[in-house]
């Protein structure tokens, strides 16, 4: 799929910085030799979260350096740390080196380990869709990385083919059957997301069945096997709401993991208007122009999705401008 000037940039957790150096996962003891250096930053993973702190200070307290990056995504950092002695005995995930050569490793806490009453947040345990969009490239590429392997370990930790444990091996990227010697590898789930827009250019959105009222968004699906990512984005059209679409055009893509897939963005053009709606897939579905959307914004009767979604950078994109330029500073317009 070509680039072209319609292509989305700098969506939010596309922008890792990290050389993965995936031959180094090969060395059976580089998780052993990185966690003993104290120069290899390290990043707890406690569930679905991470600890973040402004990006002024680091995890010290002393003055931020250069290493995060400089971009627009800047107002949190991950808190990074030294090895400690535990970390040798927890989930080990090597996600990379930055410019300088410095490691960077993932431990995979129980939340046990952390849990003392209080709401994670007060202490600055945030979750990707609380903080993705705040951080830096290096840390948005790390949080994302270090988020969809630990979801996928805490998955696969039996064997496919024939049910015995499995333990992970290749610093993290690899789990290996203990009683067949069988090797497993993270999985991706693509997914296709999709305006459709119509003649007279207004926008197809959607609420899923078990969305709550307001709750709207772009179409989206998961890519069949043996499907290209253009005829899944015809036939999840065709199936939800009942549409033929004419064109098919590339936008973009993030990871997405929640727990382990990969957005493929498009933008379909159709001729058809009549929808005939999927009650099992979708609760309502309707068409609005651009100033109709606006007004349903402004009016709080619709939400759009997170800052995080490649599904909000899609309707912005359509809409000419952000969401935020639509409505009152301070105006709540998420899910």
């Amino acid at each position: 799929m070509a680039l072209t000037e319609e292509t989305l940039a700098d969506l939010a957790l596309s922008r890792s910085s990290l050389d993965r150096v995936a031959l180094e996962r090969r060395r059976p003891d580089i998780l052993t030799e990185l966690l003993d250096d104290a120069r290899t930053r390290v990043v707890e993973i406690r569930g679905d979260r991470v600890q973040v702190e402004p990006s002024s200070t680091t995890g010290d307290g002393t003055p931020a350096g250069d290493d995060a990056g400089d971009d627009a995504g800047d107002r949190l950092r991950l808190v990074l740390r030294a090895p400690e002695a535990a970390d040798s005995g927890r989930l080990g995930l090597h996600l990379g080196r930055d410019t300088d050569g410095t490691a960077y490793v993932g431990v995979v806490t129980p939340v046990a380990d952390g849990d003392t009453g209080r709401d994670p947040a007060e202490d600055g345990w945030l979750t990707l869709r609380q903080a993705g969009e705040a951080l830096a490239s290096r840390d948005a590429g790390i949080f994302t990385t270090a988020l969809a392997l630990a979801n996928w370990h805490a998955s696969h930790t039996f064997c496919p083919r024939c049910g015995a444990p499995t333990h992970p091996v290749q610093a993290g990227w690899v789990r290996r059957c203990e009683r067949e010697g069988s090797e497993h590898y993270p999985r991706t789930d693509p997914a296709v997301i999709m305006s459709v827009v119509d003649p007279d250019e207004r926008l197809l959105l959607g609420r899923g069945a078990h969305w709550p009222e307001g709750r709207f968004s772009v179409l989206a699906g998961f890519v069949e096997p043996g499907e290209s990512f253009e005829a899944a984005v015809a036939r999840e059209v065709a199936e939800e709401v009942g549409v033929t679409v004419d064109e098919v055009r590339y936008l973009g893509n993030q990871p997405w993991p929640f727990p382990s897939s990969v957005m493929i963005g498009f933008e379909a053009t159709t001729r058809g208007t009549e929808l005939t709606i999927d009650p099992v897939e979708m609760a309502e579905a309707r068409w609005v122009s651009r100033e109709e959307y606006r007004d349903l914004l402004r009016s709080g009767t619709i939400r759009t999705p997170s800052g995080i979604s490649i599904a909000k950078r899609i309707i912005e994109h359509w809409l000419g401008q952000t969401v935020e330029s639509v409505v009152p500073a301070g105006t709540p317009t998420g899910f």
